[in-house]
């Protein structure tokens, strides 16, 4: 009989939200839960609908060690161990599939998965020779074709080894159907771990879309998944969360997207239906500060969406224009305004340490965010991952060796006027003089509803006062 099974799994490596594009871990950061690895229960979907049998393991989020997944290895004898690879823990991650052949030899199929490699896939398996295979960009019609045995050769969008020779195919068109997708195999994994850091109830992530058509200078979206907006849609979403409601008891969510509201039809179609269902959900999701109507605001607020997450970036104009974002300050102060006109959450995200940033434009962006006062935010340090224009940039500018050890908290190189120490030291005041405010720590003492929310809020709260 032959092995059908299939072990997909997150490393056991510092935890990350590891869905490629942010590649962020969640220790160094105030307010961002680790999430469920839903791109593995994808593949594991299309594996059984192969005929295989999955099983998913997140290592990192249980804190399991090397020595754990070696223990799994020798119970499960998988025939395919697949790995999530992130840019900051590419090492580390990749001893998992150095341990399986060491374990296994050729008795398993080891296979890598991972932002990094719609780029550098060549040099990772000329340095690594446990890896088998490698997929490069979307890969769940990928990895179907191989479980049903199509010739390597023939398959789009992978790298591996033939004999001594490492063999690239060409890059596997995006995937237009979004539908045909299964749902992601939630069955697979301990639903009730991942849950909304402020009620501490189940929360799932339904994928929308994928593509973004504005390419910002750091970000990965544009390259990795398409410059056009790819939706399901809205009749296929709601199926999903029905199943979400029906079978997992699941009822809070993460609509995950590159850009959630930009066909305005198609938000308004996916709000009506959601509305019509009867179905009592929340849910959270993101919007670009330029994209906001009232009316559309209004269905989603009716649907169930909670909070929005905006990528604002900066405080200052100048460093706006630099990195391409196409939105203006007063676009932010408008937008923010009119999502708070509907008492909705605001999640506004912010970057530091591109290449022109100054003490200057650094004071800007405090300032700015303080008068924005959003119920939440997060203040990265710019991480030039493989693949954005940024990590383009330092390789032509010479911006220093590339230092991801702690990616989004420690700036990953310096900038033209600040050094990477500096940096960090004006990121760390910046997060201090944003949380620590009297005004805002009252405000969001009087928006507790739960005894979840309080502790969770003196976590954050601590974790600010005493990060290094």
């Amino acid at each position: 009989m032959s092995n059908k099974k299939v072990f997909l799994i997150y490393p056991p490596s510092p935890v990350m939200n590891r869905e490629e594009r942010c590649q962020q871990p969640t220790d160094d950061l105030i307010v961002i839960p680790p999430l469920p690895p839903t791109d593995l229960l994808y593949l594991a979907a299309i594996a059984r609908r192969a005929g295989f049998e999955p099983r998913v393991k997140d290592y990192s989020f249980y804190g399991e060690t090397l020595e754990n997944f070696k223990q799994d290895i020798e119970n499960i004898r998988p025939k395919y161990v697949v790995a999530n690879i992130a840019t900051p823990t590419l090492e580390s991650d990749l001893e998992v599939l150095k341990k399986a052949k060491e374990i296994l030899g050729d008795e398993v199929i080891t296979v890598a998965k991972g932002a990094h490699f719609n780029f550098l896939a060549h040099q990772v398996m000329q340095d690594h020779d446990f890896i088998d295979i490698i997929f490069c960009g979307e890969c769940e019609l990928t990895f179907e074709e191989l479980l049903n045995g199509k010739s390597l050769n023939e398959i789009k969008g992978l790298c591996f080894r033939q004999e001594f020779e490492i063999i690239q195919t060409p890059k596997r068109p995006f995937n237009d159907n979004l539908d045909d997708l299964p749902f992601p195999a939630r069955d697979l994994i301990d639903n009730s771990c991942y849950i909304r850091p402020d009620n501490g109830k189940k929360q799932a992530v339904i994928k929308v879309s994928r593509g973004c058509p504005y390419h910002c200078f750091f970000c990965l979206a544009t390259p990795l998944n398409g410059a056009v907006v790819r939706k399901r849609s809205p009749e296929n979403i709601l199926c999903e969360i029905k199943e979400c409601v029906e079978k997992y008891d699941i009822r809070n969510f993460i609509f995950w997207s590159d850009i959630f509201n930009l066909d305005k039809e198609w938000t308004r179609e996916l709000c009506k239906k959601i509305i019509d269902s009867g179905l009592k959900i929340t849910f959270s999701t993101n919007t670009r500060a330029d994209s906001a109507d009232i009316e559309t605001i209004k269905l989603m607020k009716k649907a169930g969406c909670r909070l929005v997450s905006i990528g604002i970036e900066s405080g200052s104009q100048f460093m706006l224009d630099k990195m391409g974002k196409k939105i203006t300050l007063n676009q932010v102060r408008n937008t923010v305004k009119t999502f708070k006109k509907f008492n909705m959450q605001i999640y506004a995200y912010y970057v530091i340490g591109l290449p022109w940033e100054t003490r200057e434009t650094i004071k800007e962006t405090l300032e700015f965010a303080k008068s924005l006062n959003t119920e939440y935010v997060s203040f990265y340090t710019a991480a030039a991952l493989v693949g954005t224009r940024f990590y383009n940039y330092v390789e032509q500018n010479n911006l220093g060796e590339l230092n991801y050890q702690k990616p989004y908290y420690y700036p990953s190189v310096r900038t033209h006027y600040l050094g990477s120490d500096e940096v960090f030291e004006l990121h760390k005041k910046l997060v201090r003089s944003y949380y620590l405010r009297p005004a805002y720590i009252i405000k969001m003492l009087f928006s507790i509803r739960s005894f979840t929310q309080l502790k969770n809020y003196i976590i954050a709260g601590l974790r600010v006062l005493w990060r290094p």
